[in-house]
């Protein structure tokens, strides 16, 4: 392992000569290359020459071996050379324990034998390699994670935006009834599977941007029986009515306040949901019930799957694993949303934790979150119908798909709308009809949408605009570049279609236009 001892430099500091020497000649008869250092401070100075092994004799004039050895180690540019502490005085059990906690890596008594020596720097080479191969090896898989979640990063932004146009098209299509049952059966093929490509994408990016903390929770107070109550309905729809699973939903009588973000939450009771219904078969059910313990606020989700093996219990929140899926992969899933939910839940100062008494015996799994204590609630709450008020929207954005089916979806709602392509266009437009509204995408060609923004703002009336930021990508700095450019609300594609709804419905007016 070692190779040609010629090409290792060792070290020898002793304030001896002869003892010096010594040292010296057995290293040099074995093929070392030695460099000698006569006190401490000189031995500080020669490692400059990168020695792989210092040979330092505990007393010396200045400094003791003991706090040479100290400084070496406290010194990141010199922590990982190996330090052999040697003695012919301090040879007792105290003299050694100290020197191998002020981080010396061996101890030898004077007199030793040559073997002895050449033996222990061999030692001490062979842990210093292991050491630099395991570092390179850490720096390669951290240089290969950071890729990787670039590439996630950017894939995530790429699918957005036709996913975006697919999502809002099923909207407007919902709008017209369909003409026979081959084309309802479509829609529904169309925005079920777009839903969950949606989910995929999202779990993709989220996982990468949460394992490198860059997430952003937007908390507030929620009521959590309001918000199983909602996805219950919506599970039910899904499964019990397509899936033939028996869905039931058990909630207390009063509310259970946590502080949270709500679109983190309801994100982890979906990926819990979505995971107990694809390893459930048909005829299965799931349960979802919540309960106020003291100051937790406990959700469990239920099901009579599958189940979860005993020896994979441990690792089911690991990134990229599943249970036992079979080679047709009719349970599909890229082993991400269990991981995404633990790390959520844990940005939210909870716990989450899994059970199962074995194959073909179900499993659950269990959230426990900080429950807030009295009363607490947000009194005004926003709209949920984005037509009772007429809005002004400008729209802004490059992608034709996005842009046609957002501006059908607004006028869908009675809202009006002016749409451009551009940047240079947008400005021009809201600078004449002065928008309750702007929808204005990042990344415009032309005047970017941080650009348009801050032109916007700063024209007359320009405040009073409820600017609203559109992009595909979701981490922090983008969010703090388009506020600190005068957006209002960062916004990542596709959007939720409802809300966008409540945004135009609790968005405030512009003033009343002249003319």
């Amino acid at each position: 392992m070692l190779g040609e001892l010629e090409r290792f430099r060792i070290l020898n500091v002793n304030d001896d000569e002869a003892a010096r020497y010594t040292v010296s000649r057995m290293l040099q008869r074995s093929g070392f290359q030695v460099i000698e250092a006569a006190t401490g401070q000189e031995a500080l100075l020669r490692v400059g020459e990168r020695p792989d092994v210092i040979v330092l004799d505990v007393k010396l004039p200045d400094l003791s071996g003991y706090d040479v050895c100290a400084q070496l180690k406290q010194d990141p540019n010199t922590a990982s050379i190996g330090v052999l502490l040697t003695s012919a005085t301090f040879v007792s059990t105290e003299r050694k324990v100290q020197g191998l906690e002020v981080g010396a890596d061996g101890y030898l008594t004077q007199p030793f034998e040559h073997v002895e020596l050449v033996a222990t720097v061999k030692s001490l080479l062979r842990i210093k390699q292991a050491e630099g191969e395991l570092r390179a090896r850490a720096e390669r898989l951290a240089d290969a994670d950071r890729r990787k979640d670039e590439f996630l990063a950017m894939l995530a932004h790429e699918l957005r935006n036709p996913l975006a146009a697919m999502l809002t098209a099923t909207t407007l299509l919902e709008r017209y009834e369909p003409r026979d049952r081959k084309e309802s059966w479509s829609r529904d093929v169309i925005k079920r599977q777009s839903l969950h490509l949606d989910r995929i994408v999202s779990d993709l990016l989220d996982v990468s941007r949460v394992t490198r903390g860059l997430v952003h929770l937007d908390k507030e107070r929620i009521d959590l029986s309001m918000v199983l109550a909602r996805l219950g309905v919506v599970a039910e729809e899904r499964w019990a009515l397509t899936n033939g699973l028996d869905f039931r939903v058990s909630l207390p009588d009063t509310p259970v306040w946590v502080e949270g973000d709500p679109t983190r939450i309801e994100q982890v009771i979906t990926n819990l949901l979505d995971n107990a219904a694809k390893f459930t078969e048909p005829g299965g059910s799931i349960g979802l019930s919540l309960a106020q313990e003291g100051d937790r606020a406990v959700i469990r989700v239920t099901d009579t799957g599958m189940g979860i093996p005993a020896e994979k219990l441990s690792a089911i929140f690991d990134t990229f694993v599943q249970g036992d899926v079979p080679l047709a992969r009719s349970r599909g899933g890229l082993g991400i949303g269990l991981s995404l939910v633990r790390r959520l839940v844990g940005l939210h100062g909870g716990s989450v934790t899994a059970r199962s008494e074995g194959v073909g015996r179900g499993a659950e799994f269990e959230v426990v979150l900080p429950a807030l204590a009295g009363e607490a609630a947000n009194d005004a709450r926003a709209g949920t119908d984005g037509g009772e008020t007429r809005r002004r929207i400008l729209l802004v954005e490059d992608n034709n798909d996005i842009r046609e089916t957002l501006r059908e979806v607004c006028e869908a709602w009675g809202h009006e709308v002016h749409a451009a392509a551009d940047g240079a266009r947008g400005l021009e437009l809201g600078l004449r009809i002065r928008p309750d509204v702007a929808l204005v995408d990042l990344g415009l060609p032309g005047i970017d949408g941080f650009e348009l923004a801050r032109r916007l703002r700063e024209s007359e009336g320009g405040a009073a605009i409820h600017l609203v930021a559109l992009t595909g990508y979701g981490a922090p700095e983008y969010r703090e570049r388009a506020l600190a450019a005068g957006f209002d609300v960062h916004l990542v594609k596709p959007i939720e279609t409802e809300r966008l709804r409540c945004l135009l419905a609790s968005a405030p007016s512009a003033p009343a236009r002249a003319g």
